[in-house]
């Protein structure tokens, strides 16, 4: 064979598995897959290995190593890198180029370690490999490796943008693939059980084709920033061929019901089979999927939950309601014809961890994305990263989208009455500035909790100061002075304190099938008799705060004598609320009271959540590696009527892929009990998460956490 010959690559060793452990990246799928594929994180060194059909030698071979990624890549956008393999002393010291160093030469073999640039795009690349030999005129020979090579953000590295310094906390924010999502009102929201699955086979190829939908350009790629930005924009459906449709209208008929997914796998999995959006999600599951994407992609994020969340849909930094003068609600904004300001029972969105090089000093770390369509940002719906740091001081001119996330956790709730005699045509009767944002919550690092709460983090003193404090209405006020509308809005005075004080008893839990009271303790601290006039109701309502149906209205008028206490009470029965209750079980109590000698006028609200059962979940026996075991899914139909389109879901990672159960119609107040079988194939610690659906009752959960044994042991 002639030395003259260039050399011909017979063989590429890619050392899938030994790589991934030294890169994170050894619980994913695809490294284990036959043939595995390379996952890899950037700005790390890898092992490769060349087998040549003769031997390689130095003075004359020229073996050039060419990564690529996207459509027209370009070694000057950082879509392509060229590396030449020399025996010359070589260190891989500069971070935003492509590097490699020969470590040896055996025979026909040949090693060597890469090393990506810190800032490259993150998704799939394709190895090229040319040979030549020195002074020849001659084509290169090239060798096309045909497997996937996948480089995702490495937050272990300082030199990534999406860096974390606690390095514990990547093992919950990266690395954990089951977690909760508080979701629900005030006073009863609970945690519920999702599975990331970001390690399923499905998910980065999914996340490829989101990411191709979303437009972003392939040279932007690397920067976590524009990324997340196209997360929240695609996971959406809302004008694009995103990841999800939302629907909140309890009609689920030709999809899924929101309630039934147990986690974000297959949903991302019907997405890459059909290329279409799946139907259906709220904001709780658009972001349970953000978050497997962005831990997959290896960007830290988890869910975050704000209970009592604004809507400002006019950028008055305020949530405006209006009455007319007698004291009932008007169903429409007069200030705003495009669209009314509301408040959700909860949302849910992202927090996101990274540098912010855009933006001074300080305003790194967590950002919000909310990937629920709400309002356009820059044309498109979108919203995000926000820096919570940004939010929290009410500095509402950074990049992405403050004012909006600012309001909806911090905006005053304000109340208007029709008043000819004002120049607005009305007058501000109340403003509550603690209504907003009463609560936002994540889960805790390393805790899991199964069917209870031990496991939640509050963390509203990142997104704003205590409720109340001069520190809190400051970095409101600083918002309100650099937004337009709400200078307005904000500049017209509050009533002076009154002399009848109301206040509307919050409810905590309600199970269904018990009744509930709307309580109103008034108490007049005047030296006259005051004449209220009241109205009490209590209604239905979807989360987002739309009302459903009427339950139950009182009004009426009476006279408290001086420095006297009333109580005013609404009981509704089981019969009045069963029939009228939507999806998740949200009612709203309301009421309003105007002091017919002084003009005073009193509005308030709560939100709670009637409760419905767990699913309680058991396996048999001692459950081990490779062999069959029975689950079994048991709770009590609390209601007294026939549930019809009966179906369980559960899945767990290591254990089960996601099964759907049809089960028969359950009679009234019947145990419900069902049995399967799974194999698990992992041992250790697992959790698996259960739900069940059907016409008349859904969004019944539970979760268990399962210890599998090896084989040997």
């Amino acid at each position: 064979m002639s030395w003259e010959e260039p050399l011909v690559v017979e063989m590429v060793y890619l050392y899938e598995k030994e790589n991934a452990k030294l890169h994170h990246t050894i619980n994913y799928e695809l490294v284990h897959l036959d043939p595995p594929a390379a996952v890899l994180r950037r700005g790390q060194s890898f092992h490769i290995a060349l087998r040549f059909n003769r031997e390689y030698v130095d003075e004359i071979d020229i073996v050039r190593l060419l990564f690529s990624f996207g459509p027209n890549p370009n070694v000057l956008r950082g879509t392509r890198g060229v590396n030449t393999i020399t025996n010359r002393d070589s260190y891989l010291t500069d971070l935003e180029a492509w590097g490699v160093r020969l470590i040896g030469v055996s025979g026909v073999d040949l090693s060597a370690e890469v090393r990506s640039p810190v800032d490259s795009p993150v998704g799939m690349w394709q190895l090229n490999i040319e040979t030549t030999i020195v002074g020849s005129k001659r084509s290169p020979n090239t060798y096309n490796y045909d497997k996937d090579i996948y480089l995702l953000f490495n937050p272990w590295l300082k030199e990534d943008l999406v860096y974390m310094e606690d390095e514990q906390l990547l093992d919950e924010y990266i690395l954990n693939d089951v977690g909760k999502i508080w979701v629900g009102a005030w006073g009863s929201a609970r945690g519920r059980e999702w599975i990331f699955g970001q390690f399923d086979a499905y998910v980065l190829k999914a996340c490829q084709l989101l990411l191709e939908r979303s437009g972003i350009k392939a040279n932007s790629r690397g920067d976590p920033i524009q990324m997340c930005r196209a997360i929240s924009r695609i996971v959406n459906s809302n004008d694009d061929k995103g990841v999800v449709t939302g629907r909140w209208d309890g009609d689920y008929q030709d999809g899924t019901a929101p309630a039934a997914w147990t986690g974000s796998v297959p949903i991302l999995e019907q997405f890459l089979e059909t290329g279409e959006s799946v139907k259906y999600g709220q904001c709780w599951v658009f972001a349970g999927v953000v978050t497997t994407v962005c831990r997959a992609l290896g960007i830290p994020s988890r869910v975050v939950s704000n209970l009592v969340s604004a809507h400002d849909a006019n950028a008055s930094l305020s949530v405006d309601r209006y009455y007319s003068k007698d004291n009932e609600e008007l169903e429409y904004d007069p200030n705003n014809l495009e669209g009314e300001d509301s408040i959700w029972n909860y949302h849910v969105w992202n927090d996101v961890w990274m540098a912010r090089p855009d933006l001074p000093k300080g305003y790194g770390g967590w950002q919000a994305i909310d990937s629920t369509p709400q309002e356009p940002s820059e044309g498109v719906y979108q919203c995000g990263p926000a820096s919570v740091e940004a939010i929290k001081q009410g500095v509402v001119g950074y990049n992405y989208d403050v004012t909006f996330m600012l309001a909806s956790v911090n905006a005053d709730l304000m109340r208007w009455i029709e008043d000819p005699d004002s120049e607005m045509g009305f007058r501000k009767i109340d403003c509550n500035k603690y209504h907003i944002g009463r609560m936002i919550l994540t889960k805790a690092p390393w805790v899991y909790d199964p069917n209870g709460d031990r496991d939640r983090e509050d963390i509203t003193p990142l997104y704003k100061a205590k409720e109340g404090t001069e520190l809190e209405r400051l970095t409101l006020y600083r918002a309100v002075r650099s937004t337009e509308l709400a200078k307005r809005f904000y500049s017209l005075p509050s009533p002076a304190k009154e002399d009848v004080e109301f206040d509307l008893v919050d409810i905590e839990r309600v199970n269904i099938g018990q009744p509930f009271a709307v309580i109103v303790n008034i108490k007049n601290k005047s030296n006259e008799k005051r004449t209220i006039q009241a109205i009490l109701s209590a209604g239905s309502v979807y989360y987002k705060g739309i009302k459903a149906h009427l339950v139950k209205r009182a009004s009426g008028d009476f006279v408290l004598e001086p420095h006297a206490s009333e109580q005013l009470r609404l009981t509704i029965t089981v019969d009045d609320y069963l029939d009228k209750l939507v999806e998740y079980c949200n009612m709203k109590l309301y009421s309003i009271a105007t002091v017919v000698e002084t003009k005073q006028t009193w509005a308030d609200e709560d939100d709670f959540q009637v409760l419905k059962p767990n699913i309680v979940v058991k396996i048999d026996g001692e459950p081990t590696i490779g062999k069959p075991s029975i689950i079994s899914l048991r709770f009590k139909n609390p209601l007294q009527r026939v549930l019809t389109d009966c179906k369980f879901n559960y899945a767990g990672p290591g254990l089960t892929r996601n099964k759907t159960l049809a089960f028969r119609d359950v009679d009234p107040e019947e145990d419900v009990y069902v049995e399967h079988q799974l194999v698990p194939q992992k041992a250790g610690s697992q959790k698996i998460i259960a739900t069940f659906t059907s016409k008349e009752l859904v969004d019944v959960t539970g979760s268990a956490v399962i210890d599998v044994l090896d084989m040997d042991e």
